[in-house]
């Protein structure tokens, strides 16, 4: 059987010149183990005696064909030129017995050392052909300018939930469970509350779906393998597993906090995790993976361009033993809920360093002296209580050096490892937001007649349902390629991808919708619907997560640098 087999793996020689990652084909070492894997048999170290065995029988029909043509008993007209082909065969062949022409397969191009490896934009790095080893225990990677993690085996672009891994497929399931029997039948009286004289303090409804998503194993979900080698923290999916589970969470903007999974929660904890001391992970870690208490991550500024994190004006001051926080700071989310019990704070310690190394990043407990909401902000008029995005001040605040994140200067280096896998879980949430208008869109039309005919048979109806579908199935594919490509090759390597999905999945997403609040008519603008907010936090993540003008300028600059 092995010998049969390996008859396939000839067709791979044909694009022994192309990049085969690149292009979604697997190396022929990697499907000859897979099948030994089906087959049930051991890994077979000679395998390359096989394929030697197979190019060297091509060869001998080859030969045996262009002798016939020596001879004037060939059937085609073309069959002398297979004698070049035969000789190449043997040579093939022969490489192969010899070990030298397992190179073939084996080996790919690599960089100078420190490099990062080389990769298509339109495909996967072949820099990883063989899945490395992760490590043996859990330990939290401190940042280095790079990712110095191991990269996970780049395996394939899992399009669809029924080609992830069992465990994984078992969780997909019980989230979608979960999500139609708990989480969507809520969301009315849900937003009632949002709407009503209590909004600012949360819905009991909700630590009791936390109780019981955790109960269920449907907990922690977003953090990824790469820190969590053991699934100590979270149950240590990829980012492309959590992917599939985070578009499902996008059916419903509530869902995400349910399954404690919500911004900027997990932004925060994953630079506790990375960067965090083990005495600020145990008073603010902890509690936040538990669930306990939320958080906020102040950054942006009224008075500069924010986009540019080097523009921040607040500060960070050494005194004693000591800092003293002062800072004018707006849309923070999460700041107003009275859950709220820790701001990550970005200021500056040094103004005369190096453009980079003047921010540094610190815990300010919410309860510190000196610290006043200054009032809420609204999107559209909504002002997504009970978390919020509030408008601070920070004056005089002191707080221990011990709160101080990783070090002095290190706080540009510490927002853009935040932006790790939290970069793309809005845009997977933004898919999950088109996904669910859609079908909301659908069921609608269908119900409705107007002008003699249901709405689903109106040609502009079909039009828009068409285009909706098309377009969410374009961002979902390049999410799943961006989150494929930080698990194999990591954060930089992907950083074209990243950086076009955070430009294209908002404005998908607001098309999408806005077409389904056309067909829903005045009720899509109502709070009867989820449509509305929807469209109201696909336009806000045009500018929360960078705007799409830095994105843009971001994909040009790597484009021409290719």
């Amino acid at each position: 059987p092995v010998s049969q087999f390996s008859k396939f793996l000839l067709y791979c020689t044909g694009m022994s010149q192309c990049d085969l990652p690149g292009l979604g084909i697997p190396s022929a070492e990697k499907v000859f183990t897979q099948y030994s894997r089906c087959m049930g048999l051991e890994c077979l170290d000679n395998w390359n005696m096989y394929m030697a065995f197979s190019f060297f029988r091509v060869a001998a029909i080859l030969q045996g064909v262009y002798k016939r043509s020596l001879e004037g008993q060939a059937s085609s007209t073309s069959a002398a030129s297979v004698g070049k082909m035969a000789e190449e065969m043997a040579e093939l062949a022969w490489g192969f017995a010899t070990k030298e022409g397992f190179r073939v397969f084996k080996s790919m191009p690599t960089g100078a050392p420190g490099t990062s490896p080389r990769r298509s934009f339109s495909g996967w790095s072949p820099a990883l052909t063989t899945a490395p080893r992760l490590p043996d225990s859990f330990s939290i990677r401190q940042a280095s300018g790079g990712d110095t993690s191991p990269p996970l085996d780049p395996g394939h672009l899992i399009i669809s939930p029924t080609s992830l891994p069992p465990h994984v497929q078992a969780l997909h399931r019980r989230l979608q469970e979960f999500m139609s029997a708990r989480i969507l039948p809520a969301e009315q009286q849900l937003r009632d509350h949002q709407a009503s004289a209590d909004r600012w303090t949360p819905h009991s409804m909700v630590e009791e779906l936390k109780a019981e998503a955790r109960a269920a194993g449907l907990w922690n979900l977003f953090i990824p393998r790469e820190v969590d080698t053991k699934a100590q923290l979270g149950v240590g999916l990829t980012n492309l597993e959590y992917a599939h589970l985070c578009e499902l969470m996008g059916h419903s903007v509530f869902a995400p906090e349910v399954f404690n999974c919500s911004a900027p929660d997990t932004g925060n904890m994953e630079v506790l995790i990375r960067y965090g001391s083990e005495q600020q992970k145990e008073e603010w870690l902890v509690p936040l993976l538990n669930g306990t208490i939320r958080s906020c991550f102040a950054m942006t500024e009224p008075k500069v361009a924010s986009s540019d994190a080097t523009n921040i004006e607040a500060s960070i001051t050494q005194d004693k033993d000591s800092y003293i926080i002062n800072g004018h700071k707006w849309w923070i989310s999460g700041a107003l809920d009275p859950r709220c019990k820790i701001c990550v704070f970005m200021g500056k310690t040094d103004p005369s360093a190096s453009r980079h190394r003047q921010q540094s990043m610190i815990l300010v407990p919410m309860d510190s002296l000196g610290v006043t909401v200054v009032r809420p902000l609204s999107v559209y008029g909504t002002e997504d209580a009970p978390a919020g995005h509030a408008e601070l001040l920070f004056e005089g605040v002191r707080v221990p050096r011990s709160n101080l994140l990783l070090g002095e200067g290190r706080g540009f280096e510490i927002a853009q490892g935040r932006l790790g896998p939290g970069r793309i879980h809005h845009c997977m949430r933004l898919v999950g937001h088109a996904e669910r208008a859609l079908e909301l869109m659908k069921d609608r039309v269908k119900g409705r007649v107007a002008f003699g005919k249901p709405l689903a048979e109106q040609g502009t109806i079909l039009a828009d349902i068409a285009k909706s579908r098309m377009e969410i199935e374009q961002a979902r594919l390049l999410v799943l390629k961006a989150a494929h490509l930080m698990d194999t090759v990591g954060n930089k390597v992907a950083a074209p991808e990243i950086a076009m999905i955070k430009a294209v999945a908002p404005s998908m997403t607001l098309r999408v919708v806005d077409r389904a609040i056309q067909a829903f008519g005045a009720a899509g603008l109502s709070n009867d619907y989820p449509l509305a907010t929807f469209f109201s936090w696909a336009r806000a993540l045009r500018l929360a997560d960078g705007p799409d003008e830095v994105h843009q300028a971001a994909v040009a600059k790597m484009e021409l640098r290719r």
